[in-house]
């Protein structure tokens, strides 16, 4: 057996007693925490190529200082996320370099539960049997709707199911259907109060097949929306002929709509609108409405929405108790009043016959607040939804205040008009006039600006 090799030996520790001689390797000083992690780094007195020269494996590369940073934790996705700071230190400990990181947990905030509204929460709203109300916002879900309706006082209200002007929205949400059927209950509103409105996109009387079909199929999923939501009515706009074909084949195409709707539904009563009359739309004459009307199987499941903007517009000169009592005649011979659902209270910018379907603020245009009074005594329209539809500001203070004198209107007994109010109708007008004044200067106006004008006459 041949002898060692002990210049080898001799080699290998004198390396190791010259090792533990450099100062290389920075020691944890005396009660570091046990929190903090401490990266070594090489001495700047040391350098690479020395420690390569008491390496005994000069092919191996030389190590290098490596700073460790903590990953934020991570809960599981379907919980909520734990997140983390870090903190970085640096410090010298000896004449060493020494860089911590610590992390530091934040507080997780704890989950407030949202609170229901109750009726407590809202002013006592008028208890007559003109049920009153807007067409408010269902801006972050349609439980918002009920809540909104509230907070104006009305008694009754409208809403769109889904984006108006989109053919297609997301699905309602369990959690949302559940809070609207429990703020209805909670807020004490009757769902025969209720007039959801149809997309503007719809057009049932549209002569070609497809399209008409797409807006079928829209106007399907809006009244599946409201069976879901536990309501009874649906207000939409009868359609157009595009002026392609006769007013009669557009009257059939929206009725053979409607059959097929109420054959692929339960319960609701689809709710046709009149309209101004411009141009090729469907429904501007009372007669446009029967026609479609005696074309429909169940009439049980068929109503209809009077606007006093539309009426006005095309060419029903209400503004007199007996142009009003004339309206209902017709209405009740081309149409028939038990088939009357509900209307919309709108004061017109435009002029009589002028087909322009242009809203005012209640009092504020050629209809003026005297109108409204003799709408308003009439036990004709008593507990269906009078829904307002005039200019809307941010605040909604001036929906209140034309619900507030729309609420004072429908408790005035016709005589106490005649003898003693007609100057307090001018008084409402101008308190109405105030408010939208004051909206207008906060610009606050929903949409584009509009000068407001006070009309020369409340008659």
């Amino acid at each position: 057996m041949s002898e060692p090799d002990t210049s080898t030996t001799m080699l290998r520790r004198s390396t190791r007693r010259v090792a533990a001689t450099l100062p290389h390797v920075a020691l944890d000083p005396p009660g570091a925490s046990k929190a903090l992690r401490r990266v070594r780094t090489v001495s700047k007195s040391t350098t690479v190529a020395d420690e390569e020269q008491l390496d005994i494996n000069p092919k191996r590369p030389a190590k290098k200082a490596k700073v460790e940073v903590d990953a934020a934790e991570e809960d599981s996705r379907e919980s909520r996320r734990k997140l983390t700071s870090k903190v970085r230190v640096t410090d010298e400990v000896d004449g060493e370099e020494v860089i911590e990181t610590k992390t530091k947990r934040r507080r997780k905030k704890k989950d407030v539960p949202e609170l229901e509204p109750t009726l407590a929460d809202f002013a006592p709203r008028p208890t007559n049997a003109w049920k009153l109300g807007a067409h408010v916002s269902a801006a972050g879900g349609v439980e918002n709707t009920v809540v909104n309706a509230a907070s104006i006082g009305a008694n009754a209200f409208a809403l769109f199911v889904k984006s108006q002007r989109k053919w297609t929205g997301p699905p309602l949400t369990e959690e949302s259907v559940a809070k609207f059927k429990s703020r209805l209950e909670t807020l004490q509103y009757s769902p025969k109060h209720i007039l959801p409105h149809g997309s503007y996109l719809i057009n049932l009387g549209n002569p070609d097949d497809e399209k008409r079909e797409k807006a079928y199929q829209c106007f399907l999923d809006d009244l599946k929306r409201c069976e879901q939501l536990g309501l009874h009515l649906y207000n939409f706009h009868p359609g157009s002929t595009v002026g392609i074909v006769s007013a009669e084949t557009s009257l059939t195409h929206i009725a053979d709509c409607l059959n097929r709707a109420h054959n692929e539904t339960s319960s609701i009563v689809t709710v046709i609108e009149n309209m101004a009359g411009a141009g090729n739309v469907i429904g501007g004459a009372f007669s446009d409405i029967g026609g479609i009307i005696r074309q429909v199987d169940d009439k049980s499941r068929v109503g209809v929405c009077l606007d006093t903007c539309h009426m006005f517009a095309a060419g029903y000169d209400i503004r007199t108790r007996e142009g009003w009592s004339a309206m209902m005649d017709e209405f009740d011979a081309e149409i028939g009043l038990q088939y009357l659902r509900g209307m919309h209270l709108n004061d017109s910018k435009g002029d009589l016959a002028s087909k322009k379907d242009r809203h005012e603020n209640i009092g504020l245009g050629f209809l003026g607040l005297k109108t409204f009074h003799h709408i308003l005594v009439d036990e004709r329209i008593q507990n269906i939804p009078l829904v307002m539809e005039t200019p809307q500001y941010d605040d909604n203070e001036v929906w209140r205040k034309e619900l507030e004198v729309l609420n004072r209107l429908s408790g005035l007994s016709i005589s106490e008009e005649v003898k003693t109010k007609g100057a307090d109708l001018v008084s409402w007008t101008d308190e109405i006039q105030a408010v939208v004044k004051a909206a207008n200067a906060a610009g606050n106006k929903k949409g584009a600006k509009v000068v407001q004008k006070k009309t020369k006459s409340v008659t």
